[in-house]
């Protein structure tokens, strides 16, 4: 959580504009970066103009601030501490006087009760008379009086255990209604009681007059008053500690975004001597505290403090909890009232309805449609009228259809191209979640019976049989290696590692336009290769807001930066065979499977002289360099830990294993056994958590899966084999070149409107198997020029989730997105063709060399 949130959700709200203004100080300190750099640029231009632009010094100015804001808090905490410190003065008093009031009642001797040795105990009045213990069954109090008591008891108690997810309050409010029900019997049957046994209750009695009342409402006040001042106590602690949290954190953000360093100096010289934030002023906080526990402790549990500070925390903790859930909700609310006024204009953009669940009152008239019928009028659901159903009617009846058509001579084959087509539809249309569609290949295979076995005859497995065989194919050493990249991208995303080489680089990339461009490209790609082109343009994102907090809205510069840094991430997703899931894919359908060494050896070139191109059509269309200043981006001051050097060290050993896996199959036998290596190093050593492992993109390893068993299916039935020899077929006397070029062209397209990973879970299979049956088998060759092809197709901003983040990303001030679809298709489509070019020709060359 942002700490501007965190203030919000933690502050008491009765206070919450005594604490410091976060949020105005960021602001702040961006209006003084932007200044610099306007004051610097001109300058530049004007030399003249320089001493008045820096009249005022960055760090007065922010001083100036902050020197406000911090007797905005030490006024205010001043005050607020001689007020709490003055009720609990008078509570401490009260409560003597209460001592010696109730001293001089023995409750255990009215009851002829007392310890072993015969001497009357001490203890709390809330334990004799229902508030700390049982009711006692010679009670001669009446009927109302007793219904009263225990409903102050049951009302205590529930205050008091509110918290403890229903179980204990359950029991203590079980107890409480057997005491009542003891009580109430106790007073039918009390004429009945022989006289020795009613002389306590006759004591008993007597004390049940307006004295004994008055001690009993004084001792509930005092409670109550504790309670409260604990609460007040422990808030004014919150109070202090929060602001001085706000302090050291706004001063690291003007230190960092302006290049300063005033936070040890500030921090020293003005907040630690300021009267709130002195050791000595949470010393007398804590005293406090501990007085009211040992009041509470006194009053309620017959001294037992620490019994006492367990019972008040349980408060302090239930009022937290109001307090947040009220604060909560009112945060929510402001945040979904935003997200619906963006959603309304991003559907206004895409030329959408608006969602019903944002219509408030109409949310269940939109939710429905009224039908007019002959026969009368009905409502029914709207998703009966949308789209998206009838896409997902006209799918299933297209596998009806294939299912019964005679087009294939075999049964197995004939239900596995229904299966094909009808699971290859639902990916292309989307119409329910993909990692879905995927859990659906296992259960059609079986169902279908659509796997045979491996050796002659090939005839059709059981489902018993079928099971194992499909399921074995969805665990494979591919799926540990991708297991493998996501550890390697959560420890180095994590620890900021990533970061911090990404901003060391971009720092020595200048202020030219054109270099900064380029340099923010191969930062993308190169991230792009360990952490994944999903998250590698996010984090890039990230890195460039200060330098778009600096340009104007209508930069051409910040187009080009952000359209390139996304197109740099799609070519990125195809350096590294961890990069994407359509590498996974690729190596799952090469046999043998290329080392780390040769993807290199032909990826990089290839993405390497793609991103230039690429760049040379940003430069010549956008034009980026006309009238730009470019803010230099600083690198992260934070020096290298021990934990850092461990995980950098890890993973480039894994990453070396995995280069040279092919001389150390007879030590390893998979690259798929060297991804345990950096598993088990960080989520054993801590570094990793359970909840890194379960933040997985579990929905893209389930898709993965999917398409493995999908492909052994296809394999199985014979069905691949009958397609790849019709194929070989429509394509006999082309020679490898012609066969690469045709698939490379049309898996560009499909790729285009489809996933990238679904485009290689439908074709790749396919590709393997034609190249495997031509007079000239390269199987292998043609499965890595496509998987390179699927990575390169980025015309739409739905084509790959770089483009899909680089669309929506917004000026910070106008709200409006930088990018628009005419952007993607006037540069994305030519950088799409230019890749294509160089994978046809510099890659073909390339995989030659390699012997693939």
């Amino acid at each position: 959580m942002k700490f501007s949130h965190s203030i919000q959700f933690n502050a008491v709200p009765d206070w919450s504009s005594h604490y410091i203004a976060y949020s105005n100080l960021k602001k702040l300190i961006y209006q003084l970066e932007k200044s610099i750099n306007q004051s610097s640029t001109l300058a530049h231009n004007d030399a003249e103009a320089s001493p008045l632009i820096n009249a005022d010094d960055p760090d007065a100015v922010f001083r100036r601030a902050l020197d406000q804001e911090l007797e905005k808090i030490c006024s205010f905490y001043q005050l607020k501490e001689l007020e709490i410190y003055g009720e609990v003065g008078d509570l401490l008093k009260d409560e003597e006087e209460y001592e010696v009031e109730a001293e001089g009642v023995d409750f255990d001797q009215l009851e002829g009760t007392g310890d072993k040795n015969g001497r009357p105990r001490r203890g709390s009045l809330f334990s004799k008379i229902g508030f700390g213990g049982r009711q006692r069954r010679t009670s001669t109090m009446s009927a109302s009086t007793i219904e009263e008591e225990d409903a102050d008891s049951d009302e205590e108690v529930d205050e008091r255990t509110g918290l403890n997810m229903g179980g204990v309050s359950k029991k203590r409010r079980k107890s409480s209604d057997a005491n009542t029900a003891r009580a109430e019997d106790d007073l039918r049957s009390s004429r009945e009681m022989p006289l020795r046994r009613r002389r306590a209750s006759q004591v008993y009695d007597d004390y049940s007059d307006q004295a004994f009342s008055t001690l009993v409402a004084s001792g509930m006040t005092l409670k109550k008053r504790t309670i409260g001042l604990y609460v007040s106590l422990c808030e004014l602690k919150s109070f202090i500690q929060l602001n001085k949290t706000g302090f050291s954190k706004v001063l690291k953000k003007y230190d960092k975004t302006l290049n300063r360093n005033l936070k040890n100096v500030y921090l020293k010289e003005k907040v630690t001597t300021a009267y709130p934030f002195k050791e000595v002023t949470m010393q007398h906080i804590d005293e406090n505290i501990y007085n009211m526990e040992k009041a509470y402790a006194d009053v309620i549990t017959k001294g037992d403090v620490p019994r006492a500070r367990r019972e008040l925390r349980l408060h302090l903790r239930e009022h937290v909890v109001w307090e947040r859930n009220t604060v909560w909700r009112e945060m929510i609310g402001i945040e979904r009232k935003a997200q619906a006024a963006n959603m309304g204009i991003r559907r206004t953009l895409l030329g959408g309805d608006h969602d019903p669940k944002l219509q408030g009152d109409e949310s269940d008239e939109a939710a429905s449609k009224e039908l007019i019928t002959p026969i009368g009028k009905y409502r029914l659901p709207r998703w009966l009228f949308s789209p998206t159903f009838y896409t997902l009617l006209g799918i299933i009846i297209v596998f009806i259809i294939l299912l019964v058509a005679p087009i294939m001579k075999k049964t197995e084959q004939q239900n596995c191209l229904a299966m094909l087509v009808f699971v290859s539809l639902l990916w292309a249309t989307e119409v329910i979640p993909l990692f879905v569609t995927a859990l659906l290949v296992p259960f059609l295979a079986i169902i279908l019976r659509v796997a045979r076995e491996d050796q002659k005859p090939h005839s059709r497995l059981a489902p018993k049989d079928a099971t194992k065989y499909i399921f074995a194919a969805m665990w494979t050493p591919v799926i540990m290696l991708l297991l493998g990249g996501f550890t390697i991208a959560a420890a180095l995303s994590k620890f900021h590692i990533a970061k911090m080489m990404a901003t060391f680089v971009l720092s020595k990339a200048g202020t030219r336009p054109r270099t900064v461009l380029i340099t923010n490209m191969f930062v993308a790609m190169i991230l792009s290769m360990w952490i994944s082109n999903v998250a590698s343009p996010v984090l890039c994102f990230s890195i460039i807001q200060p330098l778009l907090r600096n340009l104007p809205s209508d930069s051409k510069f910040s187009k080009a930066l952000i359209l390139g840094i996304a197109l740099a991430s799609n070519i990125g997703g195809a350096a590294s065979p961890i990069a994407s899931p359509q590498n996974i894919i690729a190596l799952q359908n090469m046999r043998p499977q290329p080392s780390w060494g040769v993807w290199f050896f032909v990826a990089l070139p290839v993405c390497i002289i793609s991103i230039l191109l690429i760049w040379v059509l940003l430069l010549v269309t956008f034009q980026p360099g006309k009238g730009t200043t470019i803010v230099p981006i600083r690198p992260m001051k934070d020096k290298f830990t021990g934990v850092q050097y461990f995980i950098s060290v890890i993973t480039l050993v894994t990453i070396i294993l995995w280069c040279v896996s092919h001389q150390l199959e007879n030590v390893f036998g998979d690259m798929g056994v060297v991804a345990i290596i950096p598993m088990v190093a960080f989520f054993g050593t801590g570094i990793l958590t359970k909840e890194d492992f379960n933040n997985f993109l579990w929905t893209i390893i389930i898709l993965a899966a999917g398409g493995l068993s999908l492909g052994k299916a296809v394999s199985s039935s014979g069905l691949l084999h009958t397609i790849a020899a019709t194929v070989t077929e429509k394509v006999e006397g082309m020679s490898l070149y012609g066969v690469l070029v045709v698939f490379a062209a049309l898996i560009l397209v499909i790729a285009t409107f489809i996933s990238h990973t679904v485009a290689a879970l439908i074709f790749l299979p396919l590709v393997h198997q034609v190249g495997a049956g031509m007079s000239e088998p390269h199987p292998n060759l043609l499965v890595f020029g496509s998987a390179l092809m699927c990575s390169a197709a980025m015309g739409l901003p739905t084509s790959g989730f770089p483009n899909m983040t680089a669309i929506m990303m917004e000026d910070s001030q106008t709200g409006q997105r930088y990018l628009k679809v005419k952007h993607f298709i006037s540069r994305g489509i030519p950088s799409s063709l230019l890749t294509f070019l160089v994978v046809i020709s510099l890659g073909y060359g390339l995989l030659r060399i390699a012997g693939l």
